[in-house]
């Protein structure tokens, strides 16, 4: 059965589309061609023919023309529409008539930059030219880094490396620097929250390492549909951009369904299993020889999916046509199922987002996503994989009963009419901002009147001056004095220095991650489900003293979610504004955390699977948060029982709506009820960054706060439970009988003011 009959059987099956909230169907598109820019090299011009390339579409060649006229440029096209052409023709075009220029380019990760060195090499042996392309990450043997920095035309990294391994070593890349013409910054949506705000610091770093060498790069960037790419490419590199945003590239017919599974317990608001529904409907796609991909949310649902499906599917296709593919496989393996995918050979995959990304896996017809991932530019990211290039696909989204995952799936024009999602960064957090202070003057002395991105630079770097950091020299110039590297103590993924290194046992003793120390209270404590790229781990050992945090693989149907005893008082408000019975509020706060106790959270269902004591010290934080007080108007007629059930609703429904209008994760952001607020003398819910000094997520919901409560009163409105359950102001057992009628009046009063 081709893909169209099974589509056909769909509409007439009841018990199927009764669970489908939204079918949407996407007309194919004919490409939009333009031909060959009259400035384009010919020896391009014939390599590309040589490939059956005749003429471009219309978005790369406005690509081309935009970055050859000196412009900075952001591309943002849907996957697979031939983005890599948007930089890779102007920029091979520059070096086939210069041959001193560079270029840099940044990849979020290893595999991607290798999937591009692979396409960069191909187009380099058609021009038979000297044009010599290179990665240079943590991987590349000692003894071919002296090679890359004197030849590499083209260098591949990623932010982190040019972080520790180029800048502070700029003096060893004379050649890269003195000539570098292009940057090449790929998924930048993905450089957002505390990674972005590094990332646009490091980029603070080499304009400047630049400009000492003489040189200023042009800006060529890629991004996924979010709401503000154009504004994301200027806070991070400081410079105006060119959106490039018309794609001229084909699509084949798509199918996009929205699928609810059916509720089995009413009075909690659970629904079948997500992953059951999932396997059902890849079933069924796999067996009619339908090329299929599965995304699954975490490690061990890819191999419990993984299981599912080979089940399933025995003796109805070959045991090697369904394979799993995620963090952990051999690198090996990995192109092996990347090869079965492109050949035919494999059926099914069943992959973490690992696969999100634009690895070239050829053209898969069926899209099958369990569980929402996060983000509407996650979805369409994994969406993009299936008809990639031409002919008839289909993506099936299979919602679990959280409360984002059931707005998403009963509100589809939230999700089909553009993107409301912002990807924010915050280079100014004043943690970050010292941290690359300390680097850039490593690099390289600062001027007395020298900017880094902030008019106070001069008052920062006299303060790293008291602190015997930096020395003022008689020239009036600050110099390192230190003897260490200070790049190598500074994480890219994490907002201060005391950060807790994440090592795995499991084999042999080996750093995987690092967090701060704030945020390790809640995520790292013994007995602690870590998740990282997918992979669970549980914590056996956390020791605050030295900094490290022991972890060994499990494999877990459950995550942990600890709980805080929080002491939170407002140090300063900078914003106040009121209304009807309500106050909102924005300033500094200080947090002081104890952990109390964990709770096991079942995978999909969000059940509560049992508890455990946390024994760890209290800590604090000074961040950045924004609050909402309710007014004695609204709760004078309300027990202190109603207060908090509503309190806790609201807050439950808050931790579920900011995510996703600030593109960011959960954990990014605390919210705290109090029932009396020793600052507002009312309830008042707090919403704070979980980072020190704040990343600018507060500060954005107060921008975005109305659109936020009325998402949040319709995802309430939304919920067909009697009481309250986990789609909606938490479980009814924590919320009481109360809790949804009180968490309404609390938000009706906010919603429309």
């Amino acid at each position: 059965m081709n893909l169209d009959l099974l589509l056909d059987e769909w509409k007439r099956t009841d018990s199927f589309l009764q669970n489908v909230t939204h079918w949407r169907v996407y007309p194919g598109q004919e490409a939009v061609y333009a031909d060959f820019p009259a400035t384009l090299d010919e020896r391009l011009q014939d390599s590309l023919r040589k490939k059956g390339i005749r003429q471009l579409y219309s978005h790369q060649a406005e690509s081309f023309d935009t970055v050859r006229s000196g412009r900075h440029s952001v591309v943002v096209t849907p996957t697979a529409s031939g983005k890599t052409l948007c930089y890779n023709l102007p920029v091979l075009d520059t070096m086939l008539n210069d041959s001193t220029a560079r270029a840099l380019y940044l990849f979020p990760t290893k595999a991607l930059a290798q999937d591009q060195m692979k396409e960069l090499h191909r187009m380099v042996e058609h021009l038979e030219s000297d044009i010599k392309t290179f990665t240079y990450d943590g991987d590349t043997p000692v003894t071919a880094r002296q090679a890359i920095r004197q030849a590499g035309h083209i260098v591949v990294t990623n932010p982190d490396m040019l972080h520790s391994g180029i800048l502070p070593h700029h003096t060893k890349w004379v050649k890269l620097f003195e000539n570098l013409k292009y940057v090449v910054i790929d998924e930048i949506h993905m450089y957002r929250g505390v990674f972005g705000s590094h990332v646009a610091n490091v980029i603070r770093r080499l304009k400047r390492v630049c400009k000492f060498y003489g040189s200023n790069p042009q800006f060529i960037c890629c991004s996924a549909t979010i709401a503000n790419p154009r504004e994301l490419a200027v806070e991070l590199f400081g410079e105006d951009f060119e959106l490039i945003d018309k794609s001229g590239a084909p699509r084949g017919e798509k199918h996009f369904l929205f699928y609810n599974p059916p509720v089995v317990n009413k009075q909690l608001g659970i629904r079948r299993s997500s992953l059951l529904e999932a396997r059902r409907i890849a079933t069924q796609l796999v067996t009619n020889d339908i090329q299929t991909i599965v995304f699954t949310k975490a490690r061990t649902q890819v191999e419990v999916m993984l299981t599912y499906l080979k089940e399933s599917t025995a003796g109805i296709i070959p045991h090697k046509a369904v394979r799993g593919y995620r963090g952990g496989y051999l690198p090996n393996e990995r192109r092996e199922i990347e090869r079965g995918l492109r050949d035919g050979s494999v059926k099914g995959v069943v992959s973490t987002n690992a696969l999100e990304l634009g690895i070239d896996i050829g053209s898969l017809e069926a899209c099958v996503i369990t569980g929402y991932p996060g983000s509407i530019a996650s979805v369409w990211q994994q969406a993009g994989r299936a008809g990639r290039r031409h002919g008839k696909s289909v993506t099936v989204l299979v919602a679990s009963s959280a409360p984002l995952d059931q707005y998403i799936i009963q509100h589809p024009e939230y999700f089909f009419e553009g993107s409301p999602e912002h990807a924010w960064v915050h280079p100014e957090n004043l943690i970050i901002l010292v941290d690359h202070l300390k680097c850039a003057a490593y690099e390289l002395p600062f001027e007395a009147s020298e900017q880094f991105g902030v008019a106070t630079t001069e008052e920062i770097l006299d303060y790293l001056v008291e602190e015997r950091v930096l020395n003022r020299a008689s020239d009036e110039r600050y110099y390192w004095m230190q003897d260490s590297l200070p790049s190598h103590n500074i994480s890219l993924r994490s907002a201060a220095q005391e950060n807790v290194l994440i090592i795995d046992m499991t084999e042999q003793n080996r750093v995987i991650g690092e967090t701060d120390r704030f945020s390790a209270l809640t995520t790292l404590h013994e007995k602690a489900i870590y998740i990282h790229e997918g992979v669970q781990f549980q914590v056996e050992k956390l020791d605050l003293e030295y900094g490290k945090a022991f972890v060994r693989k499990v494999d877990s149907d459950y995550y942990t979610d600890a709980e805080l005893a929080v002491q939170l008082t407002v140090l300063d408000e900078f914003r106040e504004e009121e209304a009807e019975c309500v106050r909102h509020g924005f300033g500094e706060v200080a947090v002081n955390a104890l952990p109390t106790i964990y709770k096991k959270i079942k995978f999909d269902t969000h059940e509560n699977l049992g508890w455990g004591k946390i024994h760890l010290p209290e800590a604090e934080l000074h961040t950045m948060s924004y609050w909402l007080a309710f007014e004695e108007g609204l709760t004078k007629e309300l027990s202190k029982e109603q207060v908090e059930s509503g309190l806790v609703g609201v807050a439950h429904l808050l931790k579920g709506v900011a995510p996703l209008f600030l593109m960011c994760a959960p954990g990014d952001l605390h919210v705290q009820p109090q029932v009396r607020a020793a600052h507002t003398k009312a309830p008042t819910v707090f919403l704070y960054d979980a980072y020190p000094g704040g990343i600018g997520l507060a500060d954005k919901f107060w921008q975005i706060r109305r659109t936020a409560y009325r998402t949040a009163l319709d995802m309430l409105d939304g919920c067909e439970c009697e009481h309250g359950c986990p789609s909606c102001v938490g479980p009814i057992e924590i919320v009481g009988e109360h809790g949804k009628a009180t968490t309404r009046r609390f938000l009706a009063s906010v919603a429309h003011e």
